[in-house]
């Protein structure tokens, strides 16, 4: 999970100020410092120099720099900023090249979003799960009963936009908007059913991360070695009918079942081979037997695509999820969200990243990240490239160069306002860590 975590980060941490770094070189600034994670108090992890420039990794791995000669920034060397500009520094080149600086990380991260997800699109194609193969609908969880689902309703649509995949019914974009209404087929008749406004953020802080399931039956698909389901005598390919006496056909059946009778010795009608019989098992004390369950009521389908057809598909996507998030930060500030459910620091990111290594998933994390970085960064607060980007366009556009020491202190009521939220967000995750 950690390693995860870092790996990810350091790839978008890099890539984002090498943005800056071949910008500023481009234009013929001198840049002093690149590092990956910050040296504060002056302590580094490791350090070499090339050139002019002092390349280096610092130990409060809470992002990375580039020190671009003549420029305000984290440093605050005011020392230097007292001297007369020097023809490589920041401060002595046109607006407009400055501006281009302070967008090169922020362009870098969205291109690098696009590539991800276009690359996976490539690598991995587009599995799917078609939505007309929910023959028995779906299973409503906890959070799904509580917005009026019930299992076995089939959900059709969406604000009258048909269903094709059942991920659709599971992407968080789908219930950014307002007035969000679910059609649902239940036992024959059609009902509409609203979405609370507030849905994402519960969906957020459930255990389960979701609110539906796939309702479908199921088989033995392998018995676990010394198990309660081996000591019962369970073989690959039986299939469950009853618990109890109580007839059931649906895995959601089976596990509920399961639950109500922890610790205990149930009787387990079995289909085998065309003949039934009947079994006792003991329930652990999780409500498990000790078997894999197989499926076989639908199947996945695979989209391939070429090169070419991937970036057109996967590039789409990363900007799909710059807007999403702009449309989440409406929502906090409008109040229909809270921002401390809807924020996540180093902690939150981890778990999201999870503690199996799985390519496709870490790929697909860091695409998501590299454009929430992106839109973080062009936020307008001084001391983040947004803030930067506001004061250089209106010099820019109205010719009016702000003095370094209105500069100096945007900064630091930047730096301010940064290490708040940084303090909030860290206790945050603390606090949600220990909740679960």
């Amino acid at each position: 999970m950690t390693a995860q975590l870092l790996l990810g980060l350091s790839i978008l941490v890099i890539l984002h100020e090498w943005g800056h770094f071949i910008a500023a070189r481009t234009f013929g600034m001198r840049v002093e410092k690149f590092f990956l994670f910050f040296d504060a108090w002056n302590i580094k992890l490791f350090k070499y120099k090339k050139g002019e420039t002092e390349y280096g990794v610092g130990w409060l791995p809470l992002g990375g720099y580039v020190k671009i000669s003549g420029m305000i920034d984290e440093s605050m060397d005011k020392e230097a900023m007292e001297k007369p500009a020097e023809s490589w520094e920041f401060r002595s080149k046109p607006a407009w090249q400055r501006l281009i600086v302070m967008l090169g990380g922020v362009t870098v991260n969205v291109l690098l979003g696009m590539l991800i997800f276009s690359l996976i699109t490539f690598g991995y194609g587009e599995k799917y799960l078609p939505a007309d193969q929910l023959k028995y609908g779906i299973v409503a969880l906890d959070l799904g009963q509580q917005i009026g689902l019930e299992t076995g309703d089939k959900i059709l649509s969406i604000n009258g936009e048909k269903v094709e995949r059942y991920s659709d019914l599971l992407a968080s974009k789908a219930y950014l908007g307002s007035d969000v209404v679910l059609n649902v087929e239940r036992n024959g008749r059609m009902i509409d059913l609203p979405v609370p406004s507030d849905f994402i953020v519960r969906l957020s802080k459930s255990k389960l991360n979701n609110f539906i399931d796939i309702r479908q039956t199921f088989y033995i698909k392998e018995v676990l070695p010394n198990s309660n389901a081996a000591k019962a005598g369970l073989e690959r390919e039986d299939v469950i009918t009853a618990v109890n006496s109580k007839n059931m056909k649906f895995f959601d059946q089976f596990k509920d079942e399961l639950q109500a009778e922890k610790g205990k010795e149930v009787e387990l009608t079995v289909t085998r081979s065309s003949s039934e019989l009947t079994l006792t098992a003991l329930v652990d004390e999780n409500g498990r037997l000790g078997f894999q369950p197989g499926f076989k009521d639908f199947k996945y389908v695979t989209n391939k695509f070429g090169l070419i057809e991937s970036f057109i598909i996967g590039s789409p996507k990363a900007w799909e999820l710059l807007f999403l998030n702009l449309r989440g930060f409406g929502k906090i500030f409008s109040g229909e969200i809270s921002f401390s459910d809807s924020v996540a620091g180093p902690i939150g990111i981890a778990t999201i990243y999870g503690g199996t290594w799985d390519w496709q998933k870490f790929w697909f994390i860091t695409g998501i990240l590299s454009m929430v970085l992106a839109f973080m960064n062009i936020l307008p607060i001084p001391a983040l490239d947004g803030g930067h980007v506001i004061f250089l366009s209106i010099e820019a556009v109205t010719g009016m160069k702000f003095s370094d020491k209105f500069m100096e202190r945007a900064q630091m009521v930047g730096m301010v306002i940064l290490l708040s939220l940084m303090v909030f967000i860290i206790g945050n995750d603390i606090w949600k860590y220990i909740l679960n």
